[in-house]
């Protein structure tokens, strides 16, 4: 059984990873806008990924006797100047999200919830590889520059992203 305390936490992750889904699907519409319909589609995949991981966290809550509860989701933003841009508020996203899961984490200790531990070591491990590949994608941006031909060839790389769901 979840304490309450665990169970507020969990559901405010809850909500925070429906949030991330939706600002990944706001991207995506904004780099299809843009002529980048493979950073569309990594984005878009993205989003799928963030609504996996809240399914993964819905279900955790129900599984261990607590109640979940929706509540209100924050409207995205729905512009970027560039593609530089979006991947930018990407990693700083994913920055956000990992003190949360860390914060998270820290709350399964103080409850001494070991189940809840276990459970959440699979998302701070998620959010390093999460980090790395942001990362590594701003790094090919930035040595793309200014070359517009590298930049098509790196929209076209990430168009080919499909989504897996994450392991049960």
């Amino acid at each position: 059984m979840l304490s309450k305390k665990m169970q507020d936490a969990l559901n405010k992750q809850l909500r925070a990873e429906f949030y991330s889904g939706y600002l990944y699907l706001s991207m995506s519409a904004c780099a299809d806008s843009l002529g980048y319909q493979g950073v569309a589609n990594w984005l878009k995949i993205q989003s799928l990924e963030e609504f996996a991981h809240a399914d993964k966290f819905f279900n955790y809550i129900s599984e261990r006797g607590g109640r979940v509860l929706l509540a209100q989701i924050s409207e995205p933003p729905q512009q970027w100047d560039d593609i530089p841009a979006i991947f930018d508020a990407v990693l700083e996203h994913e920055q956000k999200v990992t003190s949360m899961i860390n914060e998270l984490f820290e709350v399964a200790i103080e409850e001494r919830d070991h189940a809840a531990k276990i459970f959440l070591q699979w998302f701070v491990e998620e959010q390093v590889e999460e980090e790395n590949t942001v990362g590594a994608i701003i790094d090919r941006i930035k040595l793309a520059g200014n070359h517009p031909g590298s930049m098509l060839m790196m929209d076209k790389e990430l168009g080919q992203r499909v989504f897996t769901p994450p392991a049960e």
